[in-house]
C-alpha cells in the first residue's frame, strides 16, 4: 500500500523537530535553554481549573453540540463584539478542538484546485501546509522587516487575481511578532470589498500586544464582517494549550461547513474544557493583564540582549512572544546559526526558514520562559558569538 499523493503535500512544524533534538541533547546531559516552543510558560489562571473541575463534578463529561455549547457560543459571541467593535451572534460561531481546525476546515470547505490563497510568509507553516493539502495554490506575501513585518500594499494588490480566493492575515504575528496598521488594515479592505473573496483572519494573539490599542481586526471595517473568518481560542491568552479549545466566527454558511467536517472528524469539543472557556471569558482578567506585562519585560530585555550581539538585528515586536532576529550580518546562514546555537551554545531557536523562504536570515526566539532562562541565553550566545562575528566589528 501507498499513501495518497495528498499526503506529499502536508508539512510540519518544524518547532517540534527541533525540541526533540534539544531533548536529545538534554538526555546526554547537556544544558538547554528552550526558545523554540510558542507556549506560554505561565499556569492556566486558577479559576479556570477550578470551572473545570466543577464541570467534570456535575457530569460534563459527555457529548455536546458539534457546533459547540450555546452557554459559551453566546459568552464568545458577546466577547468578540465588544472586543472587535462589531455584532455577531452565537448562530455565527464555532467551537473546535485548538485554533488550528479554523485553518484546516475552511480551507478545505473552500479552496478547490487552481484557486490561490495569498499568506503571510514567514508566517505559520500549517497555511502553506493546509492549502497545499486542499490542492490550492500557495501565493506568499512577504513580511518586511521595514515596515515592522507587515505587508508592501502595492505588491499585495499585484498578487491579487481572478484566482484569489482567499487571504490569510495574522496579527500579531508568528514569528515576527508584527502587527498589521490600522491604516493598512484599511486599505487591504478596500482592495477586497468588492472582490468575490474570504479573509481568514488569524487573530489567536488579539490579547498579547504591547501597544496602546489593541490590534485592529479587518472584520471591523466596512463591507468585511460578511467575509471574513476569525480565528481566535484559549491557548496563548489563557495559558491552556493543552486544553485544546478554539473557535471561529464566520459567515453562516463556513458555520453549517465546519459543523459537518466537525462531525466527521472530531464529533465535538470536550464538554468539561468549554465550561471552563465560560469561566475564562467571563472570570477575572487580571492574570492574563500580568501575563502580557512579563511578556512585555521579557521582550524588552531579550531584544537589547540580542542587539548587543555581533551580527544580530531585533526589532522590537508589537505583539505575541516572539523576537524575531536578523541574523545576516553573522556572514552564516540562518539555519547554520540555529543548529550552532543549539549543539555550540545550549540555545534551542527556529531558523526563520521554519516559517517560509522569506524567513531567510532570521532565526527565532521564544520569551515564553523565564527572565533568568531569558538572560542565560543571551549571555550563551554572547559567549560563542565571537566564532562567527566579523574581525573589529563594532555594534
Amino acid at each position: 500500500m501507498k499513501l495518497a499523493e495528498s499526503m506529499s503535500r502536508i508539512g510540519v512544524e518544524t518547532a517540534f523537530d527541533v525540541l526533540v533534538k534539544a531533548r536529545a541533547l538534554e538526555a546526554q546531559g547537556k544544558s538547554v535553554v528552550h526558545l523554540e516552543i510558542g507556549e506560554p510558560d505561565f499556569s492556566t489562571p486558577a479559576h479556570i481549573v477550578e470551572a473545570a473541575k466543577k464541570a467534570l463534578d456535575e457530569g460534563w463529561t459527555h457529548y455536546g453540540p458539534t457546533q459547540g455549547l450555546p452557554d459559551l457560543r453566546e459568552v464568545i459571541a458577546d466577547y468578540v463584539s465588544r472586543t472587535r467593535g462589531i455584532r455577531v451572534g452565537p448562530e455565527l460561531v464555532s467551537v473546535v478542538p485548538g485554533g488550528k481546525p479554523i485553518i484546516f476546515f475552511p480551507i478545505l470547505a473552500l479552496i478547490e484546485p487552481g484557486d490561490e490563497v495569498i499568506y503571510p510568509n514567514p508566517g505559520f507553516p500549517i497555511y502553506e501546509s493546509m492549502i497545499r493539502f486542499a490542492g490550492g495554490t500557495p501565493v506568499p506575501m512577504p513580511l518586511e522587516e521595514s515596515r515592522g513585518f507587515s505587508f508592501d500594499l502595492n505588491l499585495f494588490r499585484d498578487r491579487l487575481t481572478d484566482r484569489t480566493k482567499l487571504i490569510i492575515l495574522n496579527s500579531p504575528q508568528n514569528p515576527t511578532g508584527g502587527v498589521i496598521p490600522r491604516r493598512d488594515l484599511a486599505e487591504i479592505a478596500g482592495m477586497l470589498r468588492d472582490r468575490d473573496v474570504m479573509v481568514l483572519s488569524d487573530e489567536i494573539y488579539s490579547r498579547i500586544y504591547y501597544g496602546d490599542e489593541p490590534p485592529a481586526s479587518i472584520a471591523s471595517f466596512p463591507g468585511m464582517l460578511e467575509k471574513t473568518i476569525i480565528l481566535d481560542g484559549f491557548s496563548k491568552t489563557y495559558a491552556m494549550t493543552g486544553w485544546r479549545m478554539g473557535y471561529g466566527v464566520m459567515p453562516r454558511f463556513l458555520v453549517e461547513a465546519v459543523t459537518k467536517l466537525m462531525v466527521n472528524s472530531n464529533s465535538c469539543t470536550a464538554s468539561f474544557s468549554q465550561r471552563a472557556g465560560i469561566a475564562a471569558l467571563t472570570g477575572p482578567q487580571d492574570e492574563v493583564e500580568r501575563m502580557v506585562a512579563e511578556f512585555r519585560r521579557r521582550r524588552d530585555a531579550i531584544c537589547r540582549g540580542l542587539n548587543e550581539i555581533p551580527g544580530f538585528r531585533c526589532a522590537l515586536p508589537g505583539g505575541a512572544f516572539y523576537a524575531f532576529a536578523n541574523v545576516t550580518e553573522t556572514g552564516m546562514d540562518s539555519k547554520e546559526i540555529a543548529d550552532f546555537l543549539l549543539y555550540e551554545a545550549g540555545v534551542s531557536c527556529l531558523d526563520g526558514r521554519c516559517f517560509g523562504e522569506y524567513g531567510k536570515g532570521y532565526v527565532r526566539f521564544s520569551y515564553a520562559n523565564s527572565m533568568p532562562n531569558l538572560l542565560e541565553a543571551i549571555e550563551r550566545i554572547k559567549r560563542v558569538s565571537p566564532r562567527w562575528a566579523p574581525v573589529g566589528a563594532v555594534r
